[in-house]
């Protein structure tokens, strides 16, 4: 008998999105709660008391916190549909660029609630980011695990549209095909995924979110 799986997250959270991807990826059936992040549930807070976040994988009961140590342990758990490259080179340079964009989220962010006058300077550094991830991680290929998606693709999956929406809010756009043609057919790529394009937010809905935060946590 299989063990039950439940996923608790947040509908907007880019790093929930990355484990609901893995497990449609490895077609794993799980059960989805959806938590008040305003309001945290007693649940949640047992499962991940250190950092009281979502996401939080339960599988047979045993939490597993943290998005990128719950993409490691469903690859390790469910063999199937593997995420990373068999290759133990492959795997660590992959491993590489999911710790690259780990470090540096918060580049992004700074973008985001950066002020009218800063925002220039902080655009500055997320294109250069967004130029070594072109160049050195993606190059010429269809997704950043070569023709199928893999935890790469995963780990920057919010560029196709959480990013979309920072750029608006912020009232800059970044990525586009004429500054960053290969990054876009990514993009394109990844959203036209069957399984992810089934599991991504609604972007009206999410933009407004974005909008809400963006006025309550602002530079003005």
């Amino acid at each position: 008998m299989e063990e039950e799986v439940k996923l608790h997250g947040f509908w907007a959270s880019p790093y929930v999105y990355k484990v609901i991807w893995a497990l449609k990826l490895k077609a794993i059936k799980y059960d989805y709660i959806e938590e008040d992040l305003s309001d945290k549930s007693e649940l949640l807070l047992h499962y991940n008391p250190i950092h009281k976040k979502v996401p939080v994988l339960v599988h047979g009961g045993k939490p597993i916190a943290e998005s990128d140590i719950v993409l490691e342990y469903i690859e390790e758990t469910w063999v199937h549909n593997p995420l990373l490259p068999k290759d133990p080179f492959d795997r660590a340079l992959a491993r590489f660029w999911i710790h690259f964009g780990s470090q540096n989220g918060w580049t992004f962010y700074c973008f985001f609630i950066a002020s009218e006058a800063g925002k220039e300077a902080a655009a500055k550094e997320v294109v250069e980011l967004l130029k070594l991830l072109e160049e050195k991680c993606l190059g010429n290929k269809k997704f950043f695990g070569g023709d199928e998606i893999n935890m790469v693709d995963l780990s920057f999956g919010w560029l196709t549209l959480w990013f979309d929406c920072i750029e608006q809010v912020v009232g800059m756009k970044i990525l586009e095909p004429t500054n960053f043609p290969r990054l876009c057919s990514w993009a394109m790529n990844f959203k036209e995924h069957p399984l992810i394009k089934e599991n991504l937010p609604q972007p009206g809905k999410l933009l407004l979110h974005y909008q809400n935060f963006k006025e309550r946590y602002g530079n003005k």
